[in-house]
């Protein structure tokens, strides 16, 4: 296991500081929204993306922290080479049910893991929202690590932000997120693999109000540039706050 978290992680050492994330070009994110996102590496080789809601705590989905495999955050040092910081526990909500999220279809696809020692400085948790989403054409943010061309591992691994909106139909259970431009007609910004986890923010209050769990290619293809699926954080929060709080870890106001 550990062979491989290495081999993660001089992946990660080799990305070019052009590398993207967010497939359909994506601008960098170098903002406050920056402070607040954070990159998980797996044991069996696999990245996500998480984000930080206290400081010895990051908030993510539970399809990319399953049981059999070890976890750890990618941190860098001063001369931008990456750093592994170890996690201590992973906590899946109960209600998980991974063949429901692979459907596409709506689970409490939301995972908690504990550090074993606090964030840099530089890292911000960020806030809960606790507002359901619920109008068509929403604006909201996306931002994660991961590729911004399927099936290419080395476009991940830089952070890259979308404003993307809501379509469908909005709500406690699943939120379902389109770039403006291109409706699911065609290619544009959605998230892609090593995106999952990522935070949703609010346009509004800055606040997170979900983590992305899947997509879709244009017209509900397979891959990555149409719908981004989100699991909205409403029907989770208390969950998330409870759990916090048994492990000792105090969230962002």
């Amino acid at each position: 296991m550990l062979r491989r978290v290495a081999l993660s992680l001089a992946c990660l050492s080799q990305l070019s500081a052009g590398a993207a994330a967010m497939v359909g070009d994506a601008a960098p994110e170098t903002g406050e929204i920056a402070r607040h996102v954070v990159l998980i590496v797996g044991s069996r080789g696999n990245s996500c993306t998480g984000v930080a809601i206290a400081q010895d705590l990051v908030l993510t989905v539970a399809h990319c922290v399953l049981p059999g495999a070890d976890y750890k955050l990618v941190d860098y040092d001063a001369a931008r080479r990456p750093l592994l910081r170890d996690v201590t526990s992973v906590a899946l909500h109960p209600q998980f049910d991974l063949n429901t999220m692979l459907a596409h279809r709506a689970t409490a696809d939301v995972a908690l893991l504990k550090l074993a020692e606090p964030l840099p400085a530089g890292t911000a948790p960020a806030a809960l929202g606790a507002r359901v989403p619920t109008t068509v054409g929403e604006p909201f943010t996306v931002a994660g690590f991961g590729v911004t061309r399927r099936g290419d591992g080395r476009t991940g691994g830089t952070l890259r932000s979308a404003r993307l909106v809501a379509t469908g139909r909005p709500g406690s259970l699943q939120l379902r997120l389109v770039d403006p431009a291109t409706r699911n007609e065609r290619a544009g910004l959605s998230a892609c693999t090593g995106d999952s986890g990522a935070p949703v923010f609010d346009d509004g209050e800055r606040v997170v109000v979900g983590v992305v769990s899947w997509s879709t290619g244009p017209k509900n293809s397979a891959g990555c540039g149409g719908l981004t699926g989100v699991t909205p954080l409403a029907r989770y929060r208390d969950w998330i706050v409870d759990t916090a709080q048994k492990l000792g870890s105090s969230l962002a106001p």
